[in-house]
Order: structure tokens, then C-alpha cells, then sequence
């Protein structure tokens, strides 16, 4: 076994602290690779603190992972001691269902092992994710990264790259649509950032004014202030796709209005309550709500060729460990532009 120094959740109500325990020893299908960098998403903290289901404590947060190969297995041919590698949200799943021969595990239908907070496939061993030293992965769910991009930007492409790259891609949006982004955070910026890339017309829905000036600056060509009764009423029929990443309560009614006819109406956020939904709301229109969770390995290795190819990362504010509490009240109130990602060398 490899003894391993993280960062736990012993119980939902603890914060994060120091932590030592160990990962598996490098099998033949496995990589190893030293952790630089980790992004922090909101779901690690709805994760420890249980907001969504039970959790498996001790918990080591973290599925934005990037850093550095180390070791390989005897069979691994696709890494070498050296290698850029990354892993995202899950470590494995079953292989052999239909969604996983389709490369998309992250639907597998006898459930796939996350990262963290989740169970290898044996159903047994908890699995702990990346606010640590080093990590072991089978070679099938590690991603190749670029050197050509800032490292610690590329950490949180592990999911909030490819949680909204993944929609836009399966919906085909790009010229000729209007995609709106409801939320300008940590997957809203990724959001816009694909959606213009992709070629549509990219509007930005938020209820803080002061979002405007970083929305033009990211490249959004309109902005509309959702607390402005006037504007939403305005837009009623404007949107082909909506692209809902927030993560808080919020009216998915009123912003069905907005959708033209056949309009649809994608959730990628995940609020820590169900929300109504009334039926006139998607029955004027022949609408469509629906959703999309991350994105299958091959697709997300697709992503972060698309990235570096256009210069695309996440805007980060890079952050010391021991200050992970305060990122997560400052998450919460959204005080960050647009992502904070941990130094792993801060972690002694």
C-alpha cells in the first residue's frame, strides 16, 4: 500500500483537516501520477457536508485532478514516468453495460466509482479523491493533458470543462443558435467560453449587475439581468438552448418563457432542493427540460484536445490548502472568478 498525506472530512459536520491514509499499489493497468493541482467544485462541499445523500466518511474531496506520472503498471501503454495526466470525476466502472461500450461511463448502468466519496468497483473500498499527494488509476479513465496550457487553469476543465461542454456538444449548439447561460460561475464562465468557441450567440442570464463587465470579457455578445422584470419579459421566445449551471434555488419556470418553440432547456447545476416545475411550463412551446452529467472518458479527452488547441482553460484563483473553509464560504456567496484551485504544494 501507498501511505498518502490529504485533507478529510471526518463526519458532515467537521471541516476539512489533515489526514493520512493509503491508496492500492500500482497494479499492471494502473497510473500513478503526483497531484499539482486540484480544483475545488461545489459539489465537494455539498458532498461533505451531506447535502445530496449520505456520505462515506473519512471523505478526501476532489475530482479536478492534474499532475505529474510517476509510476506505470507493466501493461500500461498509453503513459510514461513523466506524463502530463489528469482525472476527473470518476475512476472506473462496470465496462461490459450498455452505456460504458458507448464511452459513457458516466451513465454506467451498474454505477461507476467516483472519485471520491464513491466505491471502487468491487463495491467494498472506498474510494478518495484529489485534495492529496498521489493518487493510482486504472490507465482507462486517466486523460492525456497539454503542455501547452497552464496547468493549474486545466484542473477544473475536469469537470466544469467537460460538464458543459459535454450539453453542448450532444445538443449540436453552435451557429445559428442563441444559447443562453443562467449563472456566471465556476461551470457558467466554461459555458460561455464553449459556447462562443462553438460559434453561437451567447447571452448571459444572471441576477448580480456586477457579472455584465466579466460576461463581455469572456466573450458573451449580450447580458441580461434576470431580477429586471422588464428584460425577462422582453426575451420571452428569444433562446434556442438555456444552459442552467446554477447550483442554488431558483425559478426554472419563468426561465422556460424565454425558450423559443422546441427550445431546450438543460440543467447542469444541481440545486440542494427538487424544483417545481409546472406542466404549462414545457406544454407552450413543445419545450424540453433536461439535464447532462459530466461526459464520458473519450469525450472528455475530445475536451481538453478542443482546449488546447484554442487556448481554452478556466479562470482560477489558485488557493493554500489550509484555507479551503474560507474558499468554501467564499464559494457560497459566490466570491470567486471563477474557480479555486489548491496548490497541492501546500500541502506538507
Amino acid at each position: 500500500m501507498i501511505p498518502v498525506k490529504g485533507y478529510a472530512a471526518q463526519s458532515p459536520t467537521t471541516d476539512l483537516a489533515p489526514w493520512d491514509f493509503q491508496r492500492r499499489d500500482v497494479g499492471p493497468h494502473d497510473v500513478q501520477f503526483d497531484i499539482l493541482f486540484c480544483g475545488v467544485c461545489h459539489s465537494d462541499l455539498h458532498q461533505i457536508k451531506n447535502d445530496w445523500f449520505p456520505g462515506i466518511f473519512p471523505m478526501v474531496p476532489g475530482h479536478e485532478i492534474v499532475g505529474r506520472v510517476i509510476k506505470v503498471g507493466s501493461h500500461v501503454k498509453n503513459f510514461k514516468v513523466g506524463d502530463l495526466a489528469g482525472t476527473g470525476c470518476m475512476v472506473d466502472s462496470c465496462r461490459e453495460c450498455e452505456n460504458c461500450k458507448r464511452d459513457l461511463q458516466q451513465y454506467c448502468l451498474k454505477g461507476n466509482s467516483q472519485t471520491y466519496n464513491g466505491l471502487e468497483q468491487d463495491k467494498k473500498t472506498p474510494t478518495y479523491g484529489g485534495y492529496s499527494k498521489t493518487i493510482v488509476v486504472n490507465e482507462d479513465f486517466v486523460l492525456h493533458l497539454s503542455e501547452k496550457l497552464d496547468l493549474a487553469a486545466t484542473a477544473p476543465l475536469l469537470c466544469a470543462g467537460i460538464t458543459t461542454y459535454s450539453p453542448l456538444r450532444h445538443w449540436k449548439v453552435g451557429k445559428g443558435h442563441k444559447l443562453a447561460v443562467l449563472g456566471l460561475g465556476g461551470l457558467g464562465h466554461m459555458g460561455v467560453k464553449f459556447g462562443v468557441a462553438f460559434g453561437a450567440e451567447v447571452t448571459v442570464l444572471s441576477t448580480s449587475p456586477a457579472k455584465e463587465k466579466d460576461a463581455k470579457r469572456l466573450g458573451a455578445h449580450h447580458f441580461l439581468l434576470t431580477s429586471d422584470a422588464a428584460q425577462v419579459k422582453a426575451a420571452r421566445g428569444r433562446f434556442d438552448f438555456i444552459l442552467d449551471t446554477v447550483s442554488a434555488e431558483h425559478d426554472i419556470n419563468m426561465y422556460m418563457s424565454m425558450l423559443r418553440t422546441d427550445g431546450a432547456h438543460i440543467c447542469v447545476g444541481v440545486p440542494p432542493k427538487p424544483t417545481p416545475i409546472h406542466p404549462f411550463a414545457i406544454i407552450d412551446g413543445r419545450k424540453s427540460l433536461t439535464g447532462s452529467g459530466i461526459g464520458g472518458i473519450k469525450e472528455t479527452q475530445e475536451m481538453l484536445d478542443f482546449c488546447a488547441d484554442h487556448n481554452i482553460v478556466s479562470d482560477i484563483e489558485l488557493i493554500d490548502i489550509k484555507d479551503i473553509t474560507k474558499a468554501y464560504a467564499r464559494m457560497l456567496k459566490g466570491d470567486v472568478r471563477y474557480r479555486f484551485v489548491i496548490d497541492i504544494a501546500t500541502l506538507k
